[in-house]
């Protein structure tokens, strides 16, 4: 298997959206508690990353399967890699198994190195991101997808990074003793945590609810009902702009009740760009012009709260 070809089947391009929630997470790790352990988080970002991979690849095969099976295969999608010459289907197979085990691997490492939380959270994650995908009734095609992609990738993966560098710190924990295993937790600071990820929850959803939006027409035709369809098409283009401004207005909320640093206002000047791309997404929905807007969204606008939670930090330690 080439790179260019396997690159193509996990479609590398798109794990941005998992890269954003792992550094404001890491980030915030250090501006809240003050602690940073880079062994953790290097074994953490690794498993991440390899998942996140592995179930783009599930997904690809899954198309492949599908469209094959039904005799309507389409060479000009990312899955036209996979039964050609650049990968054949049992490479792509030993490809998927490989990488699930390995980040499985690294998931169990952290487990050793932190607690049995890390292995909980972990756990439901990697259901979800099986399921997301995988199955009769992909979770993606349902209409509770875009709350699953968002929540999954934009919390957890949060929640995570900040967990696997600050697990000692008083967030949460889980014991199992005997017959009986216990969950404590900190509410303020799970509270806390949820609020800060809140634009990465919404710009995340939002990519989701984009190409639902713009693939309404074929779904329908295919038998898939997502959020659009049970909605409405006007109703889920005015939810796709208020999930936007909600990222800002969460970013407000935690500067006012002292979670997150006054420089962080800063990262309103993100609403300039975000206004316009929007304008042209509710001009038209359409996959090849305006799917493109819900990524430079979610780029701009978790590209300010990284800088700025940044320069959060610096002002800290100067």
């Amino acid at each position: 298997m080439s790179i260019p070809a396997f690159l193509k089947l996990v479609e590398i391009q798109t794990k941005i959206a998992s890269v954003f929630p792992f550094i404001i997470g890491t980030l915030f790790a250090v501006y809240q508690y003050d602690l940073f352990n880079w062994k953790n988080t290097l074994i953490f970002f690794g498993s991440m990353l390899i998942f996140d991979l592995t179930t783009t690849a599930i997904n690809n095969y899954m198309d492949y399967r599908k469209a094959t099976n039904n005799h309507d295969y389409d060479y000009r999608t990312t899955s036209n890699v996979i039964g050609q010459e650049q990968i054949p289907e049992k490479v792509v197979i030993a490809t998927i198994f490989t990488m699930f085990f390995i980040a499985t691997g690294l998931g169990v490492w952290l487990v050793f190195e932190t607690d049995l939380l890390v292995l909980l959270v972990g756990f439901i994650c990697f259901c979800i991101g099986i399921l997301y995908t995988f199955g009769p009734v992909p979770l993606s095609r349902m209409p509770l997808g875009e709350i699953f992609s968002g929540v999954t990738m934009g919390f957890g993966i949060v929640f995570l990074a900040i967990y696997v560098n600050a697990y000692d710190a008083g967030i949460a924990n889980l014991i199992w003793s005997g017959e009986w295993v216990s969950v404590k937790v900190n509410l303020i600071e799970v509270i806390r945590i949820i609020i800060i990820s809140l634009p990465c929850i919404f710009t995340i959803a939002n990519i989701m609810l984009a190409n639902n939006i713009c693939d309404l027409d074929e779904d329908i035709r295919n038998h898939r009902y997502t959020l659009p369809y049970y909605i409405g098409k006007k109703y889920a283009v005015i939810l796709f702009n208020a999930l936007y401004y909600g990222s800002f207005v969460a970013i407000i909320v935690s500067v006012a009740i002292g979670f997150l640093s006054p420089i962080m206002l800063l990262t309103l000047i993100a609403v300039i760009p975000v206004f316009k791309n929007l304008q042209k997404f509710n001009a038209e929905q359409v996959k090849a012009k305006t799917f493109v807007i819900s990524i430079k969204n979610f780029v701009v606008t978790n590209s300010a709260i990284v800088v700025f939670l940044a320069a959060s930090l610096i002002l800290e330690y100067v």
